[in-house]
This record gives C-alpha cells, structure tokens and sequence, in this order.
C-alpha cells in the first residue's frame, strides 16, 4: 500500500496534479507517519507554493534533507533567521550544511539578503568548489563584484572535479549510484526557490519560463522614468502567493522532463515502492532532469534500460532495503517536483536557462541540468560531501586514467564511455567560460569588453533570449539606446515568454519617447505575467513618458509590493518620488533598493541627484563618489560628480573629473557643457566659448548651450552676439523656468555685470 500511494503521488506530481498528489500524500502520511513521508508531502505543498504548510510540517524535525527543505520554506516566507537556523543548527556548529552545493548556495543567498557579503561569498564560492556547474552560485558572486576571472572557475580543477564525480556515479553499486542520483536531482529541484519576499512566488531577475514561472529581475538598472539611464543584475527572486494564469501553464514547460520517462509501471514503480524512503519518493520526479538533455525518443528507449539489471534487485530491495536505503537516503531525500521554486533561489535564473537550452541542443545527456537550480551530482560519500577548491589536487590520478581509458559510466540512465564524458565536460566548461566571462565583465560595468566576450559565442548560442537580454542591458549602459533596442527586440523574438531584461528595455524606450512601442510592451508584459515586477515596472514607465507620474508611481509600487528585492522598482518609485518633488519618499525608496542591493549603483546616484538639488553638496558629493566607485565608467555618473566639487569649490578637480567624462562618451554632451559652466565660472571665457561652440555640433537643439553663450557674449559687451543667442535659445522652446531665466537676462543685458544682483 505505502508503495503504491508513493507511486500514486509521483505521478500527479509530474503530470502537475498537485492537489490531488497533496491528498493522496496525507493519506499516506495518516497511514504510514515517518519523517521521510512528511518530506514527500512538504515538497507537494511546496510545488503548490503553499510554503506555510511545508514550514508547519517539517518544523522541529532533524533529518538533513528535512531541514534542508524546511529553509526552503522559511525562505520563501522571508524567515531568514529560521532558515539558517534550519541549515546550520546553533546546537550543532560542526554539522554539515545538507544538500552539499545546493545547502551552501542557500546559505550564501540568506546571508546576502541579511546583509552579511563576507559570509555570502564564502558560501557562494564553497557551493562552486563542491559543484563547478552551478552557474546561479557565479551569478551571485558576479553581482556581489566578488567573482573571480571565468577561465579561473571554470578552468581545469573544474574539469577534474566533474570528472570524479562521475566517475564515481559510475563505479559505484546500482544502489549507491541510484541514491546519488536521487539526492542530486533532488537537490536542484527542492533548491529552486529564491523568494523575495513572504509567500512570493515570482523571481524577479531574469527568469526564463521555460524552467518556472517567475522573473528574472537581475537587472537594476537607473535609467529609470525620470534619469539618465546608468543594471542588475541583481538577483533577486521574489515568490508571490498566486502565479498568474500564463505563468502557470508555463510552468509546467520547466520540470516537464522530471522523471517523467521512467516507465510508470515496472522499474519506476518498483524503484519507487523499494521502501518509503525519500530516495524512492523523490527520485522519480527529480531524476528526470538528468535525462532531459536526451531527447524524447532517446529518452522512451533509454528507460527500458535504466533499471535493465533491477529485475532481482527490485524484489530484493521491495522486501527487505528499506531498513539500510532509508538510512542511506535520509540526506538523499528530496522533495518531488519544487519546480515552481526551483527557478527563483539564483540570482541567475536565466543565464542557467540559456545554458540548459544549449546542453539540449548540444545532446549531452551527461550534463547536469540543474545549472540555474544550483544543484550537481554530490556523491553520496563523505569524500565527495566535503569536495573542496582543492579538488584537482586531491583527484586520484587512477580515476582520471579510468576514465580517459574508455570505462563506461552511467550517467542519467546512459551508459556512457569515459572518454566522452571528459570530452564533454570539456566542452561545457569552454561554454561557461564565455558566458561568465561576459557576466562578470557586465556586473563590473566593463560594457563593451562584456560585448566583446559575447561576440564569442556560436551563432545558435548568442541568438538565445538570456545572451541578447544581457547584450541588450550592455548596450543600455553604454547610453546606446538604439543597438540595445535592437538586441531587446531580437531577445523578444527569441524568447517571447521570457521577462529577462524587459524592465530594462521599458527604460530603454522611454528614452527613445517610444511611447507607442512602450505601450505595446507594457501590455504585452501583463498579458504574459501580471505578478511579475517586470510587467508593472513596463507599465509605470508607460505612465511617466505620459508625464502622469502619480499613475506612474502606483505601478512602480505594485512592482515593489510583487517583489520586496526587487532593486530596480524601488528605484523606479524614487524616481518617480523625485519628480513630483517628495524627496523625503525619494529617499527612502533609494535607500531600500539599496538594502536589497548595495552594488546597486542607480540609486546611489538617485540620492546624490536629490541631496544636490538640495544644495547639501557634500552629501551629494560623497553618494555620486559611491556610484562611481561600483560604475566607474558612467559618464553621467562622473558629470554629476564633478558638478558636485564644483559646488564644493573644488573646481580643478571637477573639471579634471568632467574631462574623464568626455573621454568616456563623447556623444554625451553634458559633461562638455557643465565644463563649460565651470570655464564660466573661473571666467576662462575664451575656453569656454570655445568648447561651446564644439558642442553645438553635437547637441544643435540644446538651448542651454545658446544661453549660456550668451551669457558669455554679455560678459564681453556683445550685446548684439549676445541677444542673438538669447533669442536662438528660446526658438528651441526650453522649460518654462529655463524661459524666465532667459529673458531674465535679456532684460539686463545692458546692465553691468556688477549691478545685476542689486
């Protein structure tokens, strides 16, 4: 019977039944009360995003896989404390961090949102070390500035490290590989969910619905509905109590493959039933991932394969493992089937998504599919639980010559020979050391070097969603808006279901005043995902190109109420803040963004934009410095920053500062004129008329620029040259104080300068 209920539940779960696998669990859990059943029936709540109920019923119990999933839990409901309790036991400060990568990944991401970056990278680097596949954990590091050159990570220890591991998948017992498999697959299941906030179950940074619904959120960009643009990265993931209806059925496009080839009768009910330990429970739904990276037919022919000596060990382990495998599996254990969850725990939800598509394409059935979930094969033992940075050191040679000597290993229900497997570990290591490199590099504002890193990439690899996404937010912050509307287009096309980046790329046309393309987006976003942030953040820069920033404002916050880490639309709202001139509200929204992320450098400038409107000077001297420090190849940034000196009356030092501007984008004519100003000021007004009439070649319609030269003109008793520019300027239709101000100085343009103030 309990065998049977186990098999009952699986499979609703993998053909997304969940209510049904919910009842069917609690009846099993009422008959047969064991701690390993209560895991089953926490992941089944869990797949139904009902955290609160998998909280209630893991609370206070020990197994390693228990506490794992109850962190789980805690997290998505925003209990952080408890689920670092969960993962490292006050009582027990020598215990291991179950789940191996998957537990320290969960870890890292805990102690980032708790503020704690030191920890945070520890963790982050330790899952790595374990698992050098798991790609959200260099995402992490990539936006905690803290990640080390791709070629380093994903370099030659990497390759030694997956080759042991499947090497010793491969020649270990059926039992013990099977277990490992189990608890793998598990983990990157069970792993999957980043919330951000209580009982969200959207991701708010890049998130490909191919893998869960949710939203990716990784880009914190400024360019926000009312500034200059100066991305995201963050990470971040929220989980909202309810999918929207085009996220749910997407949802399923994710886990689909689970475990849902083994045959539902014969190997996978006996493999199933063998006992009620969470191995049996859990492999069916999450082993599949393994074998998702072969193709359907492949898949129905390899299944009859995958349990192809179990005839005798079946019965054998149906009558009398349980005892010994629920001993083994009790750190094994996963709950069945967290797809909804899996996607969101990374900050790289999308990236890992890409790179999945790629595996599939590529037809490596070996590669481990649970890049973006966090998870890879942790060997059962304790030499591969506690695998480390010094993996390549402490590799066996004898492994390494096994291997390369064509030993046959089975990985995910294939049995293939060793050589291939080095080779193609070989092959997706190269392909994270192009995406990394190029991550990394955008995370560090090095924008074209990223672009260039890109252009690396196969043709099939670089048309992919997450790769034009990243390209797009490049683009953006290089202040080319048309080539980053260009990949933003070509990333929509490629992945129409996909909200990677589209938060960006709403900023993006709100700079371009695409006010009608803007709008299409915004409304094609909430058709797809109305509880994604991406969506109302689309929506409230529709409202603020309009001038309606109230309505803006609403949006924005509807965006930060769907994700409390989302940085971005925190942002948003103080720019929106800014605009109607609240700058207390303003504040306060610029200083949560950047408690969710301090690299977030958008809101840095934010503040420094409100303290020098203000006219507290040194304040907006010491955030525009902050900004610099994590963007320091903004132009806009170091304008700002040297106007801010200036007003200090630290002038060399501004115009050295706008010099460094000018060189870093010479479209940009702010730089070239707030020189200028400064030129004024220190009455150098040769130069500054000089630089001036350089800038009307690039900015012809700026009647700034006439004002302020006939300013100068005025200064030199040139009145006629003077009013001609004065006059030009208000052709050019400015704002209405820019208007007062000029024929402010049309009507004293035969005063002399010392007797205007009077």
């Amino acid at each position: 019977m309990e065998a049977i209920l186990v098999d009952c539940v699986h499979n609703s779960l993998r053909n997304f039944m969940i209510k049904n696998s919910i009842f069917l669990c609690e009846r099993l859990c009422a008959e047969f009360p064991s701690e390993i059943n209560m895991q089953l029936l926490a992941s089944c709540y869990l797949q139904n995003n009902q955290a609160y109920s998998a909280y209630h019923i893991l609370k206070g119990t020990q197994m390693a896989q228990s506490r794992y999933l109850f962190a789980i839990s805690c997290f998505q409901m925003d209990l952080l404390n408890e689920a670092e309790s969960a993962l490292c036991p006050a009582n027990e400060p020598s215990a291991e961090i179950p789940n191996g990568a998957a537990g320290h990944y969960l870890l890292g991401l805990i102690f980032r949102y708790t503020d704690r970056r030191k920890n945070a990278v520890h963790h982050f680097k330790q899952a790595l070390s374990m698992d050098p596949l798991l790609w959200a954990a260099y995402e992490e590091l990539c936006i905690l500035g803290a990640a080390e050159e791709a070629n380093a990570v994903f370099g030659d220890a990497a390759a030694l490290c997956i080759q042991k591991q499947y090497f010793h998948h491969g020649l270990a017992s059926p039992n013990i590989h099977m277990c490992n498999e189990d608890h793998n697959s598990v983990s990157a299941r069970n792993f999957g969910s980043e919330g951000n906030s209580p009982r969200q179950l959207k991701q708010t940074q890049g998130n490909n619905l191919r893998d869960i619904p949710g939203n990716y959120h990784g880009a914190s960009m400024m360019g926000g509905a009312a500034t200059q643009p100066l991305n995201s990265g963050s990470s971040n993931m929220s989980f909202y109590s309810t999918p929207s209806p085009m996220a749910t059925q997407l949802s399923g496009v994710a886990p689909p493959p689970l475990c849902r080839n083994l045959q539902p009768n014969g190997p996978n009910l006996s493999a199933l039933s063998a006992d009620s330990s969470p191995r049996s429970t859990v492999n069916s739904t999450i082993q599949a991932p393994r074998r998702k990276f072969v193709d359907e037919g492949k898949l129905r022919k390899i299944s009859g394969r995958l349990f192809s000596d179990s005839g005798p060990r079946r019965s054998t382990r149906l009558a009398g493992e349980a005892g010994a495998i629920t001993s083994m599996g009790a750190t094994t254990v996963v709950a069945n089937g967290i797809s909804n969850s899996s996607r969101y725990l990374g900050g790289s939800k999308l990236s890992s998504a890409a790179l999945r598509s790629v595996t599939i394409r590529k037809g490596q059935s070996w590669a481990n599919e649970n890049l973006d979930e966090g998870i890879h094969n942790e060997a059962f033992d304790d030499s591969r639980a506690n695998v480390t940075s010094t993996t390549s050191s402490s590799f066996p040679t004898g492994d390494t010559r096994s291997l390369e000597g064509g030993a046959n290993v089975p990985i995910g229900g294939v049995v293939m020979n060793g050589t291939r497997v080095v080779t193609g570990a070989s092959e997706i290591l190269v392909l994270l050391r192009t995406l990394g490199e190029g991550y990394r590099l955008s995370c560090m504002y090095r924008c074209q070097d990223a672009l260039d890193v890109y252009l690396k990439l196969p043709h099939k690899h670089y048309n992919t969603g997450w790769v034009l996404s990243q390209v797009g937010k490049a683009y953006f912050e290089l202040v080319d808006y048309l080539e980053a509307d260009r990949a933003f287009s070509l990333a929509r096309r490629a992945s129409p279901y996909s909200l990677e980046g589209m938060d960006i790329y709403s900023t993006n046309l709100y700079h371009l005043k695409e006010d009608m393309k803007l709008s299409y987006l915004a409304q094609e976003l909430i058709s797809t995902d109305r509880l994604a942030p991406q969506s109302w953040c689309a929506m409230g820069n529709c409202y603020s190109l309009q001038k309606d920033h109230e309505t803006a404002l609403k949006n924005f916050q509807r965006a930060v109420q769907l994700s409390s880490r989302f940085a971005y639309a925190h942002t948003l709202c103080g720019h929106e803040f800014v605009a109607l001139e609240d700058f207390e509200n303003g504040i306060k929204s610029y200083q949560s963004a950047l408690r969710v992320d301090a690299r977030h450098y958008n809101s840095w400038y934010g503040l420094g934009m409100i303290y020098l409107r203000q006219e507290k000077y040194e304040f907006s001297e010491h955030h525009f410095r902050m900004a610099f420090q994590i963007n320091p190849h903004s132009s806009v940034i170091m304008s700002y920053l040297g106007t801010a000196l200036h007003s200090l009356r630290r002038s060399e030092e501004a115009i050295e500062m706008m010099e460094k501007a000018i060189l870093a984008d010479k479209k940009n004519p702010l730089p070239m004129y707030q020189k200028a100003n400064i030129l004024v000021s220190l009455e150098n007004f040769d130069e500054a008329l000089e630089l001036l009439e350089e800038l009307k070649e690039y900015a012809p319609r700026e009647s700034s620029v006439y004002a302020l030269m006939g300013k100068i003109y005025k200064r030199h008793n040139m009145h006629d040259k003077a009013m001609l520019h004065f006059g030009l300027a208000l052709d050019l239709k400015p704002s209405a104080t820019d208007v007062a101000t000029i024929k402010a100085a049309i009507e004293k343009l035969h005063v002399p300068d010392e007797f205007e103030d009077l």
